[in-house]
């Protein structure tokens, strides 16, 4: 895990942050040799997910490609 001095961090904020976001990998700040604080990246709910993580999670039930709908809806005549 990388280490950073504080003035260093203070020094670079925003982009040391960024750089945490696009990387995801963590960060540690550390005072006069001492770890004080670790920076992050936080899950975002709003991410894509990758491809079949949801598999299992929906079930069919009958036929989805023929399906007759017409009993469902009145029309007026």
């Amino acid at each position: 895990m990388e280490t950073m001095v504080i003035s260093e961090f203070k020094a670079k904020c925003i982009r040391v942050v960024k750089n945490v976001n696009r990387t995801r990998q963590p960060l540690v700040i550390t005072l006069r040799g001492v770890p004080v604080a670790r920076i992050e990246p936080l899950r975002n709910k709003g991410a894509k997910r990758a491809l079949g993580t949801m598999k299992g999670s929906v079930k069919i039930k009958g036929d989805i490609v023929s399906s007759d709908f017409s009993g469902d809806w009145e029309m007026d005549k």
